[in-house]
């Protein structure tokens, strides 16, 4: 059996110590840090689903919040008309954020380059505007959560289920991820990144496999969303905005796009970060502006490629 490289062994800490969270949190008497890390594994998986299409399929989505923000409606709307049941709150989220992403994707894949990033963005600031604009739920105040999700068997309520809940949603996510990368799918959607008329030319039907991976990340993405307004007890247009889209961004570059672990690294090393540098200047961007840029300028492969350099260097 092949043995762990610095990737691996890195991602294997994190995992642990992510599980050991909730009880050395209780230990220590410090619930601040069970909600930090609860707000690191729900963007884990949002993180993830980027990934599936950004470093894997090459597509530059701006408006991938927004199915964070489907996801988290599905619940604020639904829990306001009176139905807390969590199986169908999910399976609410996971539907519209599938059709959503199935005529977004099926507009925007026709388009590349600059172009798609364009149009991404603007079908997200399109439906941003829309839940701006629905007074009933808030409008732009935003929706309180008044009841958290009912899966039967076990509720959100206590901040510990709400957490193991959300880990095992992140191991499921980078569980799928790994599947599909390594499958034919995979292979078709890394060979469409690399050379989509190639692809195209050998007989692969390019388009449909990129137009799944874009239906099947945003799917994956509401669930994130689910677990978001759960965690927040609140909704908002916020949560959709352009800028948030950025943010998953930035934590997929920063943790290595195209690695199966780099969603974790990146999404740690930035929320870290960023309580952190807020804590010592309200201006924090200042900081980790150049952070980032240095990374991208220094280790392309963002912290995933860093930790390969060194498992090379130890080979070698």
């Amino acid at each position: 059996m092949k043995s762990l490289d610095a990737r691996g062994w890195t991602a294997l800490a994190l995992i642990l110590l992510l599980v050991a969270v909730p009880p050395l949190a209780r230990t220590f008497d410090q619930n601040f840090y069970l909600l930090l890390f609860t707000r690191v594994v729900i963007m884990t998986t949002a993180a993830i689903s980027l990934n599936l299409i950004l470093g894997y399929g090459g597509m530059v989505s701006f408006g991938h919040a927004m199915y964070v923000g489907i996801g988290a409606y599905a619940v604020g709307i639904s829990s306001f008309h009176g139905l807390n049941d969590g199986w169908a709150q999910m399976a609410l989220a996971m539907a519209v954020a599938a059709v959503a992403a199935l005529a977004i994707g099926a507009m925007s894949l026709r388009t590349k380059g600059v172009y798609f990033i364009m149009i991404t963005l603007a079908f997200a600031q399109m439906i941003y505007f829309v839940a701006v604009g629905l007074s009933r739920y808030g409008g732009d105040d935003g929706l309180t959560v008044k009841r958290r999700s009912d899966f039967g068997l076990f509720g959100l309520k206590d901040p510990a289920v709400l957490y193991y809940v959300a880990l095992a949603v992140m191991l499921a996510a980078l569980w799928l991820s790994w599947r599909m990368v390594n499958s034919r799918f995979g292979l078709v959607l890394r060979g469409a990144k690399s050379n989509d008329r190639r692809m195209a030319a050998i007989g692969f039907a390019t388009y449909r496999y990129r137009l799944a991976g874009f239906v099947v990340a945003g799917t994956m993405c509401a669930v994130a969303g689910v677990l978001l307004a759960n965690f927040s007890d609140f909704v908002s247009p916020a949560t959709m905005h352009w800028t948030r889209s950025g943010d998953l961004i930035v934590m997929v570059v920063l943790g290595g796009m195209g690695s199966l672990f780099g969603p974790l690294f990146g999404t740690v090393a930035f929320l870290l970060l960023e309580e952190v540098l807020s804590g010592i200047t309200e201006a924090w961007q200042i900081i980790f502006g150049p952070l980032l840029l240095a990374l991208v300028l220094y280790a392309r492969g963002g912290i995933d490629g860093l930790l390969a350099k060194r498992t090379e260097r130890g080979d070698g």
